[in-house]
């Protein structure tokens, strides 16, 4: 509906990976770049990661425009497979003709003498395939040996078949397992695509409504770049949600360009917190709530729009409760300054056994939490709750217990405590129950990803700690970081300067975290892990001894 109104063609910021709209930053050029070389380099693995909404499959569609046309692709989206189920995929993908029906089942031999005498017969054309499989990190470890197999048939100049692989962040782990050794040195190119900068997001906006065919009075201004990359992370899909919704909120508003207010309240639309949710509403006002979800266009375009009017000037807004998830207290490092703790944020009730997990995972630090909200009591206590959507490759990084919730039951989740883990197995505590060992292929089986742990923070903790911003969090990050890398202590009252930045940035990448230069609950608690703070671990719990484990 508001295309009209800003005299756009079309909506700028669809989710769609459309390749129109790809803005070329540095970092997708070099992950194109990575692409393309692979497709010409004699076969083998290609490793593409990023965050979600990073981009990877924006810049997979754009790749699949400039392959040479004497490349046949072969494109998997849905990659929770079995062995026969992938390998039946692959030959649909490239035509691959099989044993007529009626001949009975086709074994794994059959498929892969099916595929093998395809790939010979398109090398004697002179034809490359290229099979390229998104969402890997959702792969099995059986298929990705399977992957490795197709490889081997090769001429004295080059393997006959290049995989590349789509993924998450956890898909790098996944490579790196010792079972997939052999995988991995077959790797001829890996990319990790990271956030944009705040030029960048600058750039990227101006970029997707220029295509959109903006006019020269451009919906957003300069001056408002650093709180959308701020707001958005510097992730595309989110800049896209927050400035649609953006977009959206002027156009009710009657407004020719966005304003910053116009922007939070876009924001706290698009990226409600969980613990501001109750019953799948997000409060905004005493006596009025906002829909998040609608059910069409139409409908969406009218809550929306009832939205915004609700949390019009004039309209105060429910008290928010400043206190979210806190910095855990150090020990042996620089102390972190104390600050009068905030109200707790409120947290939707655990249902059933999640309340009663919370409450055991808290003995597990000491704590003996009281009948109600677990996360809200924990917080005053200041324990808080940090609710993650992962896999196993996040809890190791983490290195500390959880409350998992498994989906065995079609009907309703179940709620197990994590407190041990090692390179093959993991130790499950249902509440109130016994611990039991499982292995971690069959733990992962029944893991949705979703997760939720303890830490503790500094009460002067905020949420996250950005560029520009300054106090006794960013005091102690520039502390901690200058210890780490053995600079020179630095001033107290400095705002979180472009070098601090890199320096953080740097940090998180080597600790394999979202490297967007912000500091999270995720790089807290590294950086507190690192710096020998005596807490629960989950690592540990598994080594002999129970000795504390290095952070990864």
């Amino acid at each position: 509906m508001y295309t009209h109104f800003f005299n756009l063609k079309q909506s700028p910021f669809s989710i769609a990976p459309d390749p129109r709209y790809l803005f070329m930053s540095e970092r997708h050029r070099e992950a194109l770049a990575h692409l393309l070389y692979g497709v010409g380099s004699g076969g083998g693995f290609v490793l593409l990661t990023g965050e979600i909404g990073a981009g990877k499959t924006t810049v997979c569609r754009c790749f699949m425009e400039q392959i040479p046309e004497n490349c046949k692709l072969a494109y998997i989206f849905n990659p929770k497979l079995s062995v026969e189920e992938l390998l039946l995929s692959i030959c649909d993908e490239f035509g691959i003709a099989l044993a007529p029906p009626g001949a009975g089942a086709v074994s794994v031999k059959g498929y892969v003498d099916a595929i093998n005498a395809y790939l010979l017969a398109s090398h004697a054309q002179g034809r490359n395939n290229v099979l390229i499989i998104d969402e890997a990190q959702n792969l099995s470890a059986e298929v990705l040996e399977q992957l490795r197999l197709l490889t081997n048939l090769e001429t004295s100049e080059r393997k006959l078949l290049q995989i590349i692989l789509i993924g998450q962040p956890e898909l790098r782990a996944m490579v790196a397992r010792p079972e997939l050794e052999q995988l991995a040195q077959r790797v001829i190119a890996r990319y990790h695509l990271g956030s944009l900068s705040e030029a960048e997001t600058g750039a990227y906006i101006e970029h997707r409504l220029a295509v959109a065919g903006a006019a020269a009075i451009a919906p957003f201004p300069r001056r408002l770049m650093g709180l959308v990359h701020s707001l958005a992370k510097g992730v595309p899909r989110r800049i896209n949600l927050l400035c649609d919704r953006a977009l959206l909120g002027a156009y009710v508003e009657n407004q020719p360009q966005v304003t910053r207010n116009i922007l939070r309240k876009a924001a706290a639309e698009v990226f409600a917190r969980p613990d501001a949710m109750i019953g799948g509403e997000l409060k905004v006002a005493a006596g009025a709530r906002w829909p998040l979800v609608a059910a069409g266009v139409l409908a969406g375009v009218v809550l929306s729009a009832t939205a915004w009017q609700l949390a019009a000037p004039g309209v105060k807004p429910v008290a928010q409760a400043a206190s979210a998830p806190a910095k855990p207290v150090i020990s042996a490092v620089a102390a972190a300054p104390s600050v009068p703790a905030a109200a707790p944020a409120p947290v939707t009730a655990a249902v059933g056994g999640s309340a009663a997990a919370l409450r055991q995972l808290a003995a597990i630090w000491g704590l003996a939490l009281p009948d109600g909200e677990p996360c809200p009591t924990a917080a005053r206590l200041n324990l808080r709750c940090l609710q993650v959507k992962g896999g196993i490759a996040d809890l190791r990084l983490l290195d500390r217990p959880a409350m998992l919730t498994l989906h065995d039951d079609p009907t309703a989740a179940n709620y197990v405590l994590l407190t041990a883990m090692d390179e093959h197995s993991a130790t499950i505590v249902a509440p109130g129950g016994k611990p039991q060992s499982i292995a971690l292929d069959a733990l992962a089986a029944r893991f949705g990803g979703e997760f939720t742990t303890f830490w503790r923070a500094p009460r002067s903790w905020r949420d996250e700690v950005s560029g520009g911003d300054h106090g006794p969090d960013v005091d102690w990050l520039a502390r901690r970081l200058a210890q780490i890398y053995g600079l020179k202590k630095p001033q107290d009252d400095l705002p979180l300067s472009t070098g601090l930045r890199a320096r953080l940035t740097d940090f998180q990448t080597e600790q394999h975290l979202k490297a967007d230069g912000v500091a999270g609950p995720k790089t807290f608690i590294r950086l507190y892990q690192l710096g020998g703070v005596q807490e629960p671990r989950l690592l540990a719990r598994a080594n002999a001894g129970g000795s504390a484990a290095a952070g990864e």
